[in-house]
C-alpha cells in the first residue's frame, strides 16, 4: 500500500512533463502524415493529439479540426475514407462518396502517395531528433569525459582480462574511444564475443581481450536493468572533461550519427533479446517514460527537450515495425500491392488489423507490467 500510495502522489508532478514529451514527439509524427496527406490532394478531416474525448478543438479552413484530447497516449490524423484513427478503410462510405469529394479521399489515392503519407510520420520523428540534437550540439557543444578506469568489480570480465584502476582506454576493437560513455555503447550492444581493449597503463599500450557478460545494473532514474557490462567505473572530474563546439554542418552530421546510434541500439537489444543476451524488462511503456520524464526534467529542461530527441528517433523506429495497425503494417501492405498489383483481399487486411491490435495491446501490458514491477507496486 506504500509504494501504490507514493505512485498516487507522483502521478500530478509527474504529468506536465510526460505531456509536454508525449505532445511534441506525437505532433511531429502527425504533423508529417498531415503536410505530405494535404501535398497530395488528401482531404483531412481530424488531427488529433490524444485519444477519447475531445478537452479543445477548433476547424481551420479547410475543414480540418484540430483538438486536444483527453488519453495522452499518443494521437491520429484521420483522412477522408477512413473508417478510424487506424487508417483502415471505410468501405461503404468510399462506395457512396461523391464523385467530386473521391479525389480527396486517401484509399483512392495512386500506391505511391499512400506510402508517401504514411511513411512521412516516422520520418518526421527523424527529422526533429536530429534537429534537436542539431541545435544542443551547435549551442551547448559536445562534452568527452576522459575513459579513465576508477574501478574494476571483483570477478567481473574486466578484472579476469587484467584491467586495473587508473587504466585509460584507448580503443576497443580498433575503434578510437574518446568518451568513457563510447565503452558503454559498445559494451552494450555486444552479443557475447570478446572485445580487444585497448589500454595506456603508465605510459605503455597494452591490448587486453575481456568478453562482456550480462548483469544488473541501476539506471540514472532508480531502476535496474538487465544489460551487458565490463565491470568498470569512472569518475566525473572537471579536470577530464572537454568541450567540443561544433559549426552547423559538423553539428546536423553528429546529429545524424547519433540518430543512427539510436537505432542501431535498438535492433541490437531486439537481437540480444532473440538470442537471450537480454530481456524485456528495459522496455517502458507510458507509466515508466513519465517517471522518467519527471526526473530528467527535474534536473534541466535542456536535458527534458534531449529526451524528447530519443523518445522521438524511438516511436519513429517502432512506427516502421511491420505490424498491421502501426505504419510499418500500412506499408507492408502496400508491398504486398505493389508486388500483386492489387491490394490484398478484405478478408486478409481484417486478419492482419486483428492481430496486429493483438501484438500492440499486449505490448502494451508487457511494458505496463515492467513499469509496475520498477515502481514496486508488485
Amino acid at each position: 500500500m506504500t509504494a501504490l500510495h507514493d505512485f498516487l502522489a507522483w502521478l500530478p508532478s509527474g504529468a506536465p512533463a510526460y505531456i509536454f514529451l508525449i505532445t511534441v514527439v506525437v505532433f511531429f509524427h502527425e504533423l508529417g502524415h498531415f503536410l505530405v496527406a494535404r501535398w497530395c490532394g488528401v482531404a483531412v478531416e481530424t488531427f488529433s493529439i490524444g485519444f477519447g474525448p475531445e478537452i479543445v478543438g477548433w476547424n481551420d479552413r479547410r475543414g480540418t479540426r484540430w483538438k486536444i484530447s483527453w488519453i495522452p497516449f499518443g494521437g491520429y490524423v484521420k483522412f477522408l475514407g477512413d473508417i478510424g484513427a487506424a487508417s483502415t478503410p471505410d468501405r461503404e462510405l468510399l462506395e457512396s462518396l461523391p464523385e467530386d469529394e473521391r479525389a480527396g479521399a486517401f484509399p483512392l489515392k495512386p500506391l505511391w502517395q499512400r506510402a508517401a503519407i504514411v511513411a512521412a510520420g516516422p520520418f518526421a520523428n527523424f527529422i526533429l531528433a536530429i534537429v534537436i540534437f542539431t541545435a544542443m550540439f551547435m549551442i551547448f557543444g559536445q562534452s568527452y569525459n576522459k575513459p579513465i578506469v576508477d574501478g574494476v568489480v571483483p570477478g567481473s570480465p574486466a578484472a579476469l582480462a587484467g584491467i586495473q584502476k587508473g587504466d585509460l582506454v584507448r580503443s576497443i576493437n580498433g575503434s578510437p574511444i574518446n568518451d568513457f560513455s563510447e565503452i558503454k555503447q559498445i559494451v552494450t550492444l555486444n552479443t557475447g564475443e570478446a572485445l580487444a581493449i585497448g589500454l595506456e597503463r603508465n605510459g605503455h599500450a597494452l591490448t587486453v581481450m575481456a568478453k562482456p557478460k550480462m548483469t544488473t545494473l541501476n539506471d540514472p532514474f532508480g531502476g535496474k536493468n538487465r544489460m551487458m557490462g565490463l565491470g568498470i567505473t569512472n569518475i566525473v572530474k572537471p579536470d577530464r572533461i572537454t568541450r567540443v563546439h561544433f559549426g552547423p554542418i559538423q553539428a546536423v552530421d553528429a546529429a545524424s550519427e547519433q540518430t543512427w546510434l539510436i537505432v542501431k541500439s535498438t535492433f541490437v537489444y531486439m537481437w540480444q533479446m532473440s538470442t537471450g543476451y537480454a530481456d524485456t524488462s528495459q522496455l517502458r511503456g507510458p507509466i515508466g517514460v513519465a517517471s522518467v520524464s519527471q526526473k530528467v526534467a527535474s534536473i534541466s529542461f535542456v536535458a527534458l527537450i534531449t529526451l524528447a530527441a530519443l523518445m522521438s528517433v524511438s516511436i519513429g523506429l517502432i512506427n516502421l515495425f511491420p505490424i498491421p495497425l502501426l505504419d510499418g503494417g500500412h506499408l507492408l501492405y502496400y508491398g504486398f500491392e505493389a508486388v500483386l498489383g492489387r491490394p490484398l483481399g478484405v478478408r486478409a487486411q481484417d486478419v492482419g488489423f486483428r492481430l496486429g491490435l493483438a501484438a500492440v495491446l499486449g505490448l502494451m501490458v508487457l511494458v505496463t507490467w515492467n513499469d509496475l514491477v520498477r515502481l514496486d507496486l508488485f
